[in-house]
């Protein structure tokens, strides 16, 4: 049979307005305690504690192999950008100083002449081949330093930066020169062995 919601309301209301018995609420939480007893749980645990400090040994380890690598035969040239040859407070400008699209450009090639020689395997048979490409990059390298000089003390001109350019340039092909001519050696190599 259909009832009036109306009817229906005002009963639910008289049993809303019913008084619990005194105590019943502080034992329903005692109950709900004992059912499911909250942990005091500190902000950090030992889990968390041990993750942070092996996080920071093990970063610490990482960059102390980075920074301290022995040097390898295959990094014998230094490619990074030159130290200039002057003392300690006179700076010596770079690409990076004239514009910052000359800085990366420059770090663009510095990375990957990097990149090449670090692939480079060094063995008894290529040594010769190996240093006579390192006299050349050495030879490249100090024209950069002079041309770094010159760029200081002259101050930026289209020609001193495109000269700079260009010595980037050339110690990157003649890596990839380099390079090729390893792979051919080591096929002629594995062909006559």
């Amino acid at each position: 049979m259909a009832k009036d919601i109306r009817t229906l309301f005002n009963d639910d209301k008289k049993a809303m307005t019913q008084q619990l018995s005194k105590g019943h609420e502080a034992k329903f939480l005692e109950r709900l305690n004992q059912e499911l007893p909250q942990k005091k749980q500190s902000r950090w645990s030992f889990l968390n504690i041990a993750a942070s400090v092996l996080l920071v040994v093990g970063l610490g380890f990482g960059s102390y192999t980075l920074f301290n690598k022995e040097v390898t035969p295959t990094q014998v040239v230094d490619t990074d950008m030159p130290k200039p040859d002057t003392s300690p407070d006179e700076k010596t400008m770079t690409l990076g100083d004239i514009s910052p699209d000359l800085k990366k450009v420059e770090d663009y090639y510095v990375a990957n002449i990097n990149l090449e020689l670090s692939k480079l395997k060094l063995t008894p048979d290529n040594k010769e081949l190996f240093d006579g490409y390192v006299l050349k990059l050495e030879e490249l390298n100090v024209e950069y330093k002079s041309l770094s000089k010159e760029l200081t003390e002259n101050g930026p001109d289209e020609h001193t930066v495109n000269a700079l350019i260009q010595n980037l340039k050339f110690r990157l092909n003649l890596m990839h020169r380099l390079k090729e001519q390893l792979k051919e050696l080591s096929t002629l190599n594995a062909s006559q062995g």
